[in-house]
């Protein structure tokens, strides 16, 4: 494990034992490295049989390549976990006494600030993604094998992630952060007990009871930052009449499912100094700061909306993205990369990467059934009519630039990857 440099005069948490083993603060450079995945891709393709061969190309699932954004996430995150174990570092008193609820920080002068940070995102932009790549650059639990005032040794959860449960309720979201929790210990430490298997077997669920024994275990194990994903699920969507009954441009507002599970959460974050993260649908975040006015402390650290593809002239997808894509080609004649395909894949697909994904898997299987062993651009539009007619309209509502249809299908992205389930003939 990789400890930050004690003799480092430039290291501004000195001292802090929460912070020896998070490894060194990543640099713009280490951080786009840290972010990347570029799945391997076979050798000899032509003597490797089309079957096997799109076994082989589903590792573009793991595809990811680091964004602008997505690395200012990452310092984001950096910053908001070592602030956060600044103010808890295990050598000072008070931090005991927060422990043990004897003491809030909330009451020290002048009262620190919340550390909450927002990550915004139509489906299949690469949220959860990007989030799960920066929270796996940190160790998820370090066993210390002394700890001050502890005898023996002791676990640190660095980060816990969760979904917001689709209810919205505080009883499953408890069940949801107990359960990353034990699976998160677990991993880490193999002879570890689950902490939380008395809590989950009951079958007479407090929610609030549930969350408080949560946030207890959480401060006692200094957990460093939670992600809450899905945050949407916190309201009742609209339904699909009155959201067909929508004119251009009308936004429909979002109800509340249950208003001590936003407060459970908002109060912990306020009073506590553990770093929060949440992540979701831009209708999910309008919602969140009209009901609770609460913007500006939910992205108090960062506020990051990764956004699709919009344009052959992206940057990102022409210098970058595109690039690496088409070096995936499982054929042994190659479609040259082309602004034709650029502005194919874009009209296919709204430009959102994991539509970008599953069409270019999507081509391939239309193309090893021609068995001509090439790539062309035809196959990508037979695609987009048989294994991505699901989401079409969808497509469409993204091209047409709308909010207002665009928001009707955001849930449907999952639907283009069902194809995936069931490859087993090509």
């Amino acid at each position: 494990m990789t400890l930050m440099n004690k003799n480092d005069p430039f290291e501004p948490y000195q001292g802090n034992l929460l912070i020896e083993h998070l490894g060194p603060i990543p640099s713009v450079l280490q951080g786009a490295k840290i972010l990347t995945h570029l799945p391997n891709i076979p050798k000899n393709i032509a003597e490797i049989p089309y079957e096997i061969r799109l076994h082989h190309l589903l590792r573009l699932k793991d595809l990811h390549i680091a964004s602008g954004e997505g690395i200012k996430l990452l310092d984001t995150v950096d910053l908001m976990i070592r602030k956060s174990y600044s103010y808890r570092s295990p050598s000072e008193s008070q931090t005991w006494g927060i422990v043990t609820g004897n003491t809030v920080i909330s009451h020290r002068a002048p009262s620190p600030p919340a550390i909450a940070a927002a990550v915004v995102g139509h489906a299949g932009v690469g949220k959860t993604e990007a989030i799960q790549r920066a929270l796996s650059y940190y160790p998820q639990v370090i066993q210390h094998q002394k700890f001050p005032r502890i005898i023996g040794p002791h676990h640190q959860v660095v980060w816990i992630s969760a979904e917001v449960p689709a209810n919205g309720k505080l009883d499953q979201l408890a069940v949801n952060l107990m359960t990353a929790w034990d699976e998160a210990v677990k991993n880490a430490i193999p002879e570890y007990q689950d902490r939380f298997a008395e809590a989950l077997a009951s079958s007479k669920r407090d929610g609030m009871r549930m969350f408080e024994e949560w946030r207890q275990v959480a401060l006692s194990h200094f957990l460093g930052i939670f992600h809450l994903d899905e945050i949407q699920n916190f309201f009742r969507l609209p339904t699909l009449e009155d959201r067909r009954k929508r004119k251009n441009n009308q936004n429909l507002d979002l109800s509340i499912v249950e208003d001590k599970c936003l407060k459970a959460i908002l109060t912990f974050i306020n009073t506590y100094q553990m770093a929060f993260l949440c992540s979701g649908t831009p209708d999910g975040m309008n919602a969140l700061s009209k009901r609770f006015s609460t913007l500006q402390r939910l992205t108090s650290f960062g506020y990051h909306h990764l956004r699709r593809f919009e344009s052959i002239n992206d940057v990102e997808f022409r210098d970058t993205f595109l690039p690496q894509l088409v070096r995936y080609q499982l054929v042994e004649k190659k479609l040259p990369l082309s602004i034709e395909l650029a502005e194919l894949l874009l009209e296919l697909t709204g430009g959102v990467k994991r539509l970008l994904i599953v069409i270019w898997i999507a081509a391939h299987r239309v193309a090893f059934r021609r068995g001509k062993d090439d790539l062309l651009l035809d196959d990508f539009r037979v695609a987009a009519r048989t294994y991505l007619q699901p989401v079409s309209d969808a497509v469409n509502a993204i091209n047409s630039g709308r909010p207002d249809l665009m928001a009707k299908y955001d849930d449907m992205m999952n639907a283009a990857e069902s194809f995936l389930e069931d490859f087993s003939t090509i």
